[in-house]
Order: structure tokens, then C-alpha cells, then sequence
């Protein structure tokens, strides 16, 4: 029988994740801060006093637009892409057994457990090979590359509690694969593909590594930051590029948790 009681957490369990959480985020609250402040060439704390002038300065920045521009244009081609390549091998490996099946998927997923600079190095390596020119393409393929990983691992966990009957219930009246796949397939995986489209796009968004060894002279909001980073009367306006990055990747990780949430309600409840 199960029991709806909560337990309440010991007093140090409670401060030590308090404490936790106040070290991985108060230094990005600070760079929220530290765009408002009147200080132009050093950080200081407290800041010396506030204003917004900092934001009109980021506004005006046609160099901000163009990197803003190319790193949503990335992200959502990416995303696209590692939606369909990520929900294919998904529909593959958890509803088919074959020889090599283990190996494949471990190769599906290898991108996200290696470090993004040495992805970086390997597609940088074989791009040059393959005498294949950096450009917006290149990009768009190396952000792709752990794009798919994220897509994959939430698309083949809902493929793993999709009841076959169902699929053989839809091909015994009559329904082709096309049919099956939008009226029973779809709508079960539906929320599942929203969230890792939404942790695709985020994390292709803030991506580093893989641009900076594959994008050639583009430049995408972080690499732009990172430039900026070595000139000291220009920190405020990188701070609001931050802060905006910040934002940008926030809201998608938080529709994605909510999403993913409400799925596993709605699959428990058996609506």
C-alpha cells in the first residue's frame, strides 16, 4: 500500500543542500548584479552604485546581434535535427533486439559522456580530412552531435513504457505505420520529445568548446563573450550578454522540467 506521508529532512541535511545550492548559484546571481553597475573596468563588491545604461550599450552592439542571431539560428537547427535523428535511433534500439544493439547505443550516447573539447578536436580533425570548409554547417553538426544524446535518452525512456499492444492493436484495425505513429505513437511520446528538445536548444545555446573548434571566424554569443572577456571597459556589457544568456537557457530547462512532470503524471494516472 502506498503511503502519501512526507518525512521531513534532518537540520543538516537541509543546510548542507541550502549550502550547496548557494555555491553553484550565487555566482550567477552576482553576474546579474554586476550588470547594473555604474563600475565600467573591475568588479567590486558592493557595486559603487547601479544603472541601466549597460543594457541600452548591449542594445546598440550590432556585433551582439550577429553572435545572438547565429547562436539561436545553431541551437534550433540542431535541435531540429538531433529531434529526428535522436526519436530514430530512440524507436530502433528500445523496440528491436539484434547482434551489436548494445554497442550501437553506447556509440549514441558516447558524445555526452566526453568532454566538449575533445569533440571539438575530433570533429575539427576530421572536418580537415574530409577538407571540408568551418562554416554555419559545421557548427550546426558539432552542437548536433550531443544534441541527439539528450533527445535519444528521453525519447527511449518513453519508448520503454509505450505498451506494444497499442501499436498492434492500431496495424489490427487497419491503420498503416504512418497512421500509427500519429495517433498512438506520437501523443505518448509527445511531451517526452518537447523536453529534450527544449535541453537540446539550451544546451546547444551555451555551447563552447565544439564551436570554438569548428565555427572558423563565426562567433557565437559565449565565443563572443569570451573575446570580450579581455577587455576590461567592456565587462559590463559582457555581464548583460551573460545575464541574457542565463535567461535564454533557464526558461527551456524549466518548460522541459515541467513537461517532463506532467507526462509522468499523466502516464501514472492512466488518462
Amino acid at each position: 500500500m502506498r503511503s502519501d506521508r512526507t518525512i521531513s529532512a534532518p537540520l543538516p541535511l537541509k543546510v548542507a543542500a541550502f549550502g550547496g545550492l548557494l555555491f553553484l548559484h550565487l555566482p550567477i546571481l552576482l553576474i546579474f548584479v554586476y550588470a547594473f553597475t555604474t563600475e565600467d573596468k573591475s568588479f567590486q563588491w558592493p557595486p559603487p552604485g547601479l544603472t541601466t545604461r549597460w543594457l541600452a550599450a548591449a542594445w546598440q552592439r550590432p556585433d551582439v546581434w550577429a553572435a545572438l542571431g547565429l547562436s539561436l539560428k545553431v541551437a534550433a537547427i540542431a535541435t531540429l535535427l538531433a529531434l529526428i535523428i535522436g526519436t530514430l535511433c530512440a524507436a530502433a534500439l528500445s523496440r528491436s533486439r539484434f547482434f551489436g544493439r548494445d554497442g550501437i547505443t553506447l556509440l549514441v550516447i558516447l558524445p555526452i559522456a566526453l568532454p566538449g573539447i575533445v569533440t571539438g578536436i575530433a570533429l575539427r580533425s576530421a572536418f580537415g580530412l574530409l577538407e571540408i570548409p568551418f562554416s554555419f554547417w559545421t557548427i550546426i553538426l558539432g552542437h548536433a552531435t550531443f544534441c541527439i544524446v539528450v533527445v535519444y535518452n528521453n525519447a527511449v525512456a518513453r519508448f520503454r513504457r509505450l505498451s506494444s499492444s497499442l501499436v498492434e492493436a492500431s496495424y489490427d484495425l487497419g491503420a498503416d505505420g504512418f497512421q500509427t505513429f500519429r495517433h498512438v505513437v506520437l501523443p505518448n511520446i509527445a511531451t517526452a520529445l518537447l523536453a529534450g528538445g527544449m535541453l537540446a536548444f539550451a544546451l546547444s545555446f551555451d555551447e563552447v568548446i565544439v564551436t570554438t573548434f569548428t565555427a572558423g571566424q563565426q562567433q557565437t554569443l559565449p565565443i563572443w563573450m569570451l573575446e570580450q572577456l579581455i577587455r576590461p571597459r567592456e565587462r559590463p556589457v559582457t555581464n548583460v550578454v551573460a545575464m541574457i544568456v542565463v535567461l535564454v537557457t533557464l526558461f527551456p530547462i524549466l518548460a522541459a522540467y515541467y513537461w517532463t512532470a506532467g507526462g509522468d503524471e499523466t502516464a501514472g494516472s492512466g488518462k
